[in-house]
């Protein structure tokens, strides 16, 4: 099930997608607008921030506003960032492979090979997918 971070991010990031100017936006317009807990959208606005979708500006006039196009931001990128693995269970995972505990033998687990087709058929859509399809 996709988290209320990644969910309150992606609501986030189409919001600023759709302004057509770049200039910052404050948290609680964002908030407001989105239905979002200020706080918890603060937290969810800096992780963006740290990795590079977003940029900030103190003071008056200050906000949050995207740094790249929208159809430069991968959802392969956003849903590992905000997410964390895009793999259901660890032994399919491509950024973040581990062997799992219970397991002897990965090539004849269905469970692996199950997942693997979940994992693929996410990235397929992840990957062909971007901000600016959100938007449109």
């Amino acid at each position: 099930m996709l988290s209320k971070k990644t969910k309150y991010g992606l609501k986030a990031l189409t919001f600023l997608a759709t302004r057509e100017s770049r200039e910052p936006i404050q948290i609680a317009e964002i908030a407001d607008s989105e239905n979002i807990s200020q706080k918890f959208l603060e937290s969810i606005l800096l992780t963006l921030r740290r990795n590079g979708f977003l940029g900030s500006k103190k003071g008056k006039g200050g906000g949050y506003y995207l740094i790249k196009e929208p159809q430069d931001i991968p959802m392969t990128a956003v849903m590992r960032i905000l997410e964390g693995p895009i793999a259901m269970v660890p032994c399919v995972s491509l950024n973040f492979y581990e062997k799992c505990d219970d397991c002897p033998d990965e090539e004849a687990c269905s469970v692996h090979d199950l997942m693997l087709k979940v994992r693929d058929a996410n990235l397929e859509v992840y990957r062909n997918t971007t901000l600016a399809d959100l938007i449109s």
